[in-house]
């Protein structure tokens, strides 16, 4: 098959396309024709080393955790799959080899549900990590209806969705985002505040009860954050492991299947987009890597690879 490889930790110039063999299929998985890849940051900065100190990678590392594809082969005991089924998943794996930028890949049903009828293939492949994100840390503070919510770098690619899944549970949104974002957000259902100097007196001036709970997708928010939130363990952030310091939560995505299976039902429903800023062929990941280091993309990138 065809694959997107490095041999050693490196960057967007050290990418080359492959022929690798196609992966086995142990028990409890699939084996998925890969549609789309969605890119993160994470894709890199595990390439880079920035993880060695806690995941384990063999080499040849094919990157890339999102996925949405057709089922070619199950595995034995795989009652909830079958050949031919459209899928979506958050492939993250123990051991850091086989990833999604591949014509095809192996995954365990505990990562995957079923792709979202009311989405592309490339929307579907950007859904699952950054999706999975916004839900897990919306779920540890418990946001809810009739809750206030700040979300930091809400125009982002996790930022965004975590906005419309507080909007679909009865939650009010406030959300941080440059002013040429700020149309954006109101499209999604939140009410902008513009970043910089002066926000905690914006957001009080928002709320002036203060907020309830507190997403963090940006870093550097942890004074504001407190500032504003009526109880500082309704804070989670995705980025500063020093929030459970002081009594929020640090947030690590897992793989959860009912997660996306929630997601997808959001999405069918009408109440779920993703934004896809750019897709690009699977033989362009270096381009797409180069273009996620950048940090300005309004949402997400995708490869499409058959």
């Amino acid at each position: 098959m065809k694959a997107i490889t490095l041999e050693q930790y490196g960057g967007p110039d050290e990418l080359r396309v492959t022929e690798r063999p196609e992966p086995k299929v142990a028990p409890g998985e699939v084996l998925i024709r890969v549609r789309a890849a969605g890119v993160n940051p994470v894709d890199w900065k595990l390439a880079a080393g920035r993880l060695d100190a806690m995941m384990e990678v063999r080499w040849p590392l094919i990157p890339g955790w999102d996925v949405a594809g057709v089922v070619e082969a199950v595995g034995l005991d795989v009652p909830e799959f079958a050949v031919g089924d459209e899928v979506m998943g958050y492939a993250r794996k123990d051991m850091v080899q086989l990833g999604t930028y591949a014509e095809y890949v192996a995954a365990s049903v505990r990562m995957l549900a079923r792709k979202p009828a009311a989405m592309s293939w490339e929307e579907a492949a950007g859904l699952p990590l950054a999706g999975l994100t916004a839900l897990q840390a919306l779920d540890r503070v418990r946001a809810g209806e009739g809750d206030t919510v700040l979300v930091h770098a809400a125009a982002g690619g996790v930022g965004s969705l975590a906005v419309q899944i507080a909007v679909a549970r009865g939650a009010r949104v406030i959300g941080t985002a440059g002013e040429h974002n700020h149309e954006f957000l109101r499209g999604l259902g939140a009410e902008p505040v513009a970043y910089g100097d002066g926000l905690v007196e914006r957001v009080r001036e928002a709320a002036p009860g203060g907020v309830d709970a507190v997403l963090d997708f940006v870093g550097g928010t942890a004074d504001v954050s407190r500032e504003v939130v009526s109880q500082v363990e309704r804070v989670a952030s995705i980025v500063d492991p020093g929030t459970a310091e002081w009594g929020g939560h640090y947030v690590w995505v897992r793989p959860d299947s009912a997660g996306l299976t929630e997601l997808a039902n959001l999405a069918d429903a009408g109440r779920l987009k993703v934004h896809v800023e750019r897709v690009l062929p699977l033989e362009e990941a270096a381009e797409a890597w180069r273009l996620n280091q950048t940090g300005r993309t309004r949402g997400k990138i995708v490869l499409s690879v058959g």
